[in-house]
């Protein structure tokens, strides 16, 4: 129960994470284009996927599911799981004009784009991390050879 609980939290304070950088990512739209008004139906969609999108991250990327699933196909399975809810949330809200192709082909490329870019971060940090922990460990085997154990 107590890792349940903690598991709850973890995925809590990842929501609230991700609510405030969307709502960040709104108001440098707002002002781009000049938007006075805040639509409430855009902050419950922004809540509605900033939620759907933290559950689906920990389905995919935790082990809670998935034991031994390779990091391309937990990245595949995240994808086809929350391209759709935020293409749903997109158009019941009508981010942009629905009724058009182009609309539709631009959205999904900049999903890419953003999934990409943000793939190739976290993979940069554990690199970084990695070799940080290499170190460390190299350096802990080190002192423990120089103490004879």
């Amino acid at each position: 129960m107590k890792r349940f609980l903690k598991g709850v939290m973890e995925w809590k304070a990842a929501t609230c994470y991700l609510y405030t950088g969307t709502m960040a990512i709104y108001l440098f739209f707002c002002t781009v284009f000049r938007s006075d008004e805040i639509s409430l139906a855009m902050l419950w969609a922004l809540l509605a996927v900033s939620v759907a999108a933290t559950l689906i991250q920990g389905v995919c990327f935790s082990n809670w599911i998935f034991k031994k699933m390779r990091y391309t196909w937990r990245s595949v399975l995240f994808v086809a799981l929350f391209l759709p809810v935020l293409s749903f949330a997109a158009w019941k809200v009508e981010w942009f004009p629905v009724e058009r192709a182009s609309a539709w082909i631009m959205f999904i490329g900049i999903f890419f784009l953003i999934f990409l870019g943000m793939t190739i971060g976290f993979d940069i940090y554990f690199r970084i991390t990695g070799r940080k922990y290499d170190g460390m460990l190299g350096q802990y085997r080190r002192q423990k050879e120089e103490k004879g154990e």
